[in-house]
């Protein structure tokens, strides 16, 4: 039988299948051996082991069109990161971490900017002038008012999109609108697992019937709200790579390999002080370019002998 696996808690899969059952598996021990861990988002093949306490084992993944390593989720098409505009303001440098990120994954993004009900256009068009030029798609929703939603469901409609976002910024309010029965989901599934509601610590997979077609299933994957990004495998001679709106005016700057911080003559500066790009980029790249040129490798002392 097959089925996509809605969650994943300490070993354990919860898996939907095409009768709208939900079953309680364990992954086989030849995914350990090699070293392949089943992901929410994953198509696979289960086992059943007792019909009537739908329990079964994961016995195959089916192949994954795409996968993320952070959050850990497959076959995600698209991106959807949310913040809001005001209450909190939001935050610029969590914002370019998280392009960042994704980036690396090669996972296109939407930027969608929650509670346009109570900004100034002068703050939307700051916004939409900072990201649009630099290649991404950005929103103004208010899930208060129901404003904007139908542009961004029509931009949902027929692929998988994992959502994130910062706490605090109408995330779970979003997901109640494009889910109506959301809740009533994760009660569901709260008591087949018999543990409480938690929608903050664990990725889950949500089926958005409103917009799906024969053929064209929408999904959306609700992620854990968070603080705080690590960058990864990138350095201070990388960093550039993920700001492309820098490569239009690096041809400009007098040195090869400008870090476009202290150069005298560089065409990304020259840019900026036109208005042809963000400051809130660029202060975010110098933000990131010192944090990662003060980062220092760590040494482990060779044990005496």
């Amino acid at each position: 039988m097959q089925g996509k696996i809605l969650k994943g808690i300490a070993g354990f899969y919860y898996i939907e299948t095409s009768d709208e059952k939900i079953y309680e598996c364990k992954a086989k021990g030849i995914f350990r051996k090699d070293n392949i861990k089943p992901m929410v988002g994953d198509d696979v093949e289960i086992d059943i082991i007792d019909e009537e306490k739908q329990i079964g084992n994961i016995i195959r993944i089916l192949p994954r069109r795409a996968q993320l390593l952070r959050p850990p989720v497959a076959n995600v098409d698209q991106a959807v990161i949310l913040f809001a505009i005001v209450k909190p303001d939001p935050n610029y440098n969590l914002l370019d971490r998280f392009l960042i990120m994704m980036r690396q994954q090669n996972l296109p993004v939407i930027i969608c900017f929650n509670k346009q009900d109570i900004a100034s256009e002068e703050e939307k068009q700051k916004l939409t002038e900072s990201y649009e030029n630099c290649g991404y798609k950005v929103l103004f929703i208010s899930v208060k008012e129901d404003k904007g939603l139908d542009e961004l469901k029509a931009l949902l409609k027929g692929k998988t999109t994992t959502l994130a976002g910062p706490s605090g910024v109408g995330k779970s309010s979003l997901l109640n609108k494009l889910v109506p029965d959301a809740d009533m989901q994760i009660g569901e599934l709260s008591r087949k697992i018999e543990r409480g509601k938690n929608t903050t610590r664990h990725s889950e997979l949500f089926f958005v019937k409103e917009l799906s077609d024969e053929g064209f299933d929408t999904f959306i994957i609700d992620t854990p709200g968070f603080t705080s990004l690590e960058l990864r495998n990138v350095s201070v001679d990388t960093l550039m790579q993920y700001y492309p709106e820098f490569e239009d005016y690096e041809p400009e700057c007098r040195f090869g390999g400008c870090s476009h911080i202290a150069e005298p003559d560089c065409g990304v500066k020259n840019a900026l002080e036109k208005g042809l790009i963000s400051k809130v980029r660029y202060d975010n790249y110098k933000l990131l370019y010192e944090e990662l040129r003060n980062m220092r490798p760590v040494y482990t002392k060779k044990p005496k002998r």
